[in-house]
Parts: structure tokens; sequence; C-alpha cells
């Protein structure tokens, strides 16, 4: 299943602001920081995002025409869970069914929700950065 865009930029608009308060240190909540592709600027986009070992896996809900995703491609990213920053890898789209194995070392809600999503995004997360927070992307 994937949203609409409308949904998305309601929740770009509206939602990401309130989540943004306490996303970073919260999880499963997490906080991708990444850079616009053409402007540069800095963006903050909160998500759900569940840890296996030293892998982030999120449901792509909006599909692969995310900015957070097309920025993360394009320039790396950092993310923000439980209060700590680390550097992430590029990101891989996989679709749900191959994602099988991983999918089933989460929780059962973490699985219902992975598979609401017709692909999820596996990114790999480098060492923990210096600092407390939110930090610069």
């Amino acid at each position: 299943m994937k949203l609409s865009r409308r949904v998305a930029r309601f929740n770009k608009l509206i939602n990401n602001r309130v989540q943004g308060i306490y996303a970073w240190i919260l999880p499963p909540w997490a906080v991708i920081l990444h850079r616009g592709r053409r402007s540069g600027r800095p963006y903050r986009t909160p998500l759900l995002a569940f840890r296996r070992d030293r892998t982030l896996i999120i449901a792509l809900l909006y599909g692969e025409e995310s900015d957070w995703l097309r920025n993360l491609r394009a320039g790396g990213g950092r993310v923000v869970r439980a209060g700590r920053t680390y550097e992430l890898s590029a990101p891989r789209v996989v679709d749900t069914s191959a994602a099988a194995a991983e999918l089933s070392q989460l929780s059962a809600p973490a699985r219902a929700y992975c598979r609401l999503a017709d692909r999820q995004v596996m990114v790999e997360i480098g060492e923990r950065l210096p600092g407390f927070g939110r930090g610069k992307p």
C-alpha cells in the first residue's frame, strides 16, 4: 500500500513539526538529518525506524519519491535515535517480501507496521558521532 502524496504533504507541513519535538529521543521514532539535493538546505524528517543490530528498517509508506530518501541517496545523511547521532550508509530499497528475514526479527507490532508498505529502506548505521541530540546535518 502506498499513501497519497497529499497525505505526505500534510504530514510534512503539520505532523513532522509536532513529531520532531519528541522523535529524536523516543524509539522507534528517529529523525533523519539530510541536505536538499538542489538547495543544500538542511532538513530533519521524523519517521519510524526499527533497529536490528546495525541496520535501520524504514517502511516506505509514501514510495521512493520521498524527499528524505532522494536526499539520502544523493548526499548521505545522519540519524538521531534515542538521543544519539549516527552516520548513515547509502540506503537500499527492497521489496517487503524480500526483507522477510530482517522483518521476522522485529517485534510483532513493528512487523505489522512494516508490512503496510510494499517496499522497505534498509540503511546501515555507522559509528556514533560525538555530541548529543539533534546536531547539524
